[in-house]
């Protein structure tokens, strides 16, 4: 029974080596095949270049995608380990900041970010972050400031 089943396998590799592609059309060339290719090339580059918002094509902000540079920032960041937008987990929640402190107050809480401190919302301190340049902070600030 072994001896068959190696047969029939060394007949099937040897059939799949040999023979020729059949899969171009008789009497074509690989020249025929490459004009071609190019030629669907520049249809395909004349079609990219019209707007593809009409049918939205490639237009839809991909789902998780932050809305602006703030959120990205924070996204990259640890705030998420003890910030959620919502709700209070370890430091309170970005509506709650929101609804605290103003515009006027962006370059206080960006160095409170950067330096971390306490005292603000109970006794567990905020983690420093102070390899943050100031303007991502500035940036993560105004984001949190506009979360309702």
């Amino acid at each position: 029974m072994k001896k068959i089943f190696v047969i029939l396998a060394i007949s099937l590799a040897m059939a799949a080596c040999g023979g020729a592609d059949k899969s171009q059309p008789a009497g074509g060339s690989e020249a025929d095949s490459a004009k071609s290719a190019d030629q669907n090339a520049v249809a395909h580059n004349s079609d990219a270049a019209q707007d593809t918002a009409v049918n939205n094509i490639g237009t839809t902000k991909a789902a998780g995608t932050p809305d602006n540079k703030g959120e990205a920032l924070m996204a990259a960041s640890d705030c998420n380990t003890c910030h959620n937008a919502q709700s209070k987990v370890i430091g309170p929640a970005l509506v709650d900041i929101a609804k605290k402190y103003k515009e006027s107050d962006i370059d206080m809480l960006a160095e409170k970010v950067i330096k971390g401190g306490s005292g603000n919302w109970g006794t567990v301190g905020m983690t420093a972050h102070p390899d943050l340049p100031v303007a991502d902070a500035k940036e993560m600030v105004k984001y949190i400031l506009t979360v309702k």
